[in-house]
């Protein structure tokens, strides 16, 4: 039976989208999770609501302890995975407000637990990173954002940097220059940890700015990412309401 973890980006992480909520404060091998599991029903499917950045946004991207994160979703049981988290846009073509369906990324943290496997005492273990989203999942959220009639893009490469600071301007031209189409602080090694947890993983990406590579618009600010999230926050609550209810 599917079980469907999702993994809130800022002001997605909100409760109230579940019925017959119960908040669980789990450990694991890793340490605490940034937030309680929130453990409800949408469309009678089980779902698990779990706050990335903790409920009050009290962890920066690089404290977020992704390991713990993904560690107490395999252990609640779930079988999928579906992310959702701001973005910068790296493209003319993607603008504010876009959503984007990821299926690469680039991973330019320097700072964080990347792996389950930080001992190859029992053998080796080196997992496929070819294709880390996964296809079916991120065309079940494609079809469904065009149905609803949002501003989607199909594809998308995304870099990791670590933050918190935002990029330099020759920062922001060498990652289009890579080939990335966005640009956030959270996705690695989260899309890691889940491939190496063998759970099946998408993520829906929102553009709220264009980082600083665009020279006729001013370099992003918090305000600004909030501002553009905000208006855009219940289109993607409605978005993963409408796919957890057709997934498999």
């Amino acid at each position: 039976m599917k079980k469907i973890g999702i993994i809130g980006g800022s002001g997605l992480d909100d409760p109230a989208i579940l019925q017959d909520v119960t908040a669980l404060q789990v450990e694991t091998p890793y340490g605490k999770p940034s937030s309680r599991l929130q453990v409800g029903r949408i469309d009678n499917v089980e779902v698990v609501l779990l706050a990335r950045h903790g409920r009050k946004h009290q962890f920066s991207p690089t404290q977020v302890n992704y390991r713990a994160n993904i560690h107490a979703l395999m252990e609640a049981g779930v079988t999928h995975i579906l992310a959702t988290t701001a973005c910068g846009s790296l493209r003319h073509e993607i603008g504010r407000g876009d959503f984007v369906i990821l299926d690469q990324f680039i991973d330019f943290t320097r700072y964080r637990k990347t792996t389950f496997f930080d001992s190859f005492a029992d053998g080796p273990r080196h997992t496929s990173m070819a294709d880390p989203f996964d296809p079916g999942l991120c065309k079940l959220l494609f079809e469904t954002a065009k149905q609803m009639g949002l501003p989607v893009h199909p594809q998308g490469t995304v870099v990791t940097i670590e933050g918190p600071r935002f990029s330099t301007r020759a920062e922001s031209r060498m990652f289009r220059l890579w080939g990335a189409d966005v640009i956030n602080m959270s996705i690695a090694p989260e899309a890691i940890l889940a491939n190496e947890a063998g759970i099946p993983y998408a993520a829906v990406a929102m553009s709220t700015d264009y980082d600083c590579w665009k020279e006729d618009e001013k370099p992003v600010s918090w305000d600004e990412i909030l501002a553009v999230f905000n208006q855009n926050a219940e289109n993607v609550k409605k978005l993963l309401i409408q796919v957890i209810s057709k997934i498999k």
